[in-house]
């Protein structure tokens, strides 16, 4: 039952995004301005920590800007008919699964326009890629539950802002040292702890939204 209705709502909130195709082309003109007033001021960075840490700083604001309408948007007429048709646990679910997915698909196109800008210093590719996948998916993880409390307040985005922030810290600061050793292609073993690190992040976020997104949904 919780499987079935986490697929209507991934699927409807695939369709509702679909029809503002403009935000989709907002968040991505986003990265692509950015990379390139970047190329303009830069021209090409050859010190792997500038461009590892200048990466990450890019989309973390990305990723802001992406998911923030997660439950902002969502209208009381709109929030009040999910709560008569679907359980708390499926919608937190599908706005996860769904952002992870916007994420994911952003993150690899910064990626490319990225190296294709600012010039590709990453040894390491599938390394950096499953940083970037876990990355992603902690990223979605957190600002979709801050999202959900921010939508509580009158000042959602200030909220969600100094929700997010200190939260957000320990994950991109694993981030950008794991995918350093990424791009400096040092041994594997050497990140084993801090991709550990990652998941476990990803997993008490993703058990907290499932355990306490209901007392919030019933507010």
């Amino acid at each position: 039952m919780l499987f079935k209705q986490v697929k209507h709502l991934f699927i409807k909130e695939i369709t509702f995004e679909l029809r503002q195709k403009y935000a989709i082309n907002g968040i991505l003109l986003y990265v692509v301005s950015t990379i390139f007033i970047s190329y303009l001021s830069f021209k090409k960075i050859l010190n792997p920590s500038v461009w590892n840490a200048l990466f990450w700083i890019i989309l973390l604001f990305a990723s802001v800007n992406a998911i923030t309408k997660s439950f902002v948007q969502e209208t009381k007429g709109r929030m009040l008919y999910l709560y008569t048709i679907a359980s708390p646990r499926a919608v937190i679910l599908a706005k996860i699964l769904y952002n992870s997915f916007l994420m994911i698909s952003l993150s690899l196109a910064c990626f490319v326009f990225y190296s294709l800008f600012i010039g590709g210093l990453v040894q390491d590719i599938t390394l950096f890629l499953i940083v970037l996948l876990l990355g992603s998916i902690g990223f979605s993880s957190v600002l979709t539950l801050v999202s959900a409390i921010a939508s509580k307040t009158n000042n959602n985005f200030s909220l969600m802002a100094i929700l997010s922030f200190p939260i957000m810290i320990p994950l991109l600061m694993t981030l950008i040292k794991v995918s350093k050793n990424a791009v400096d292609g040092i041994d594997w073993s050497v990140s084993y702890n801090y991709l550990l690190v990652l998941f476990l992040l990803n997993v008490i976020v993703f058990m907290l939204s499932y355990l306490l997104f209901p007392y919030l949904w019933k507010d």
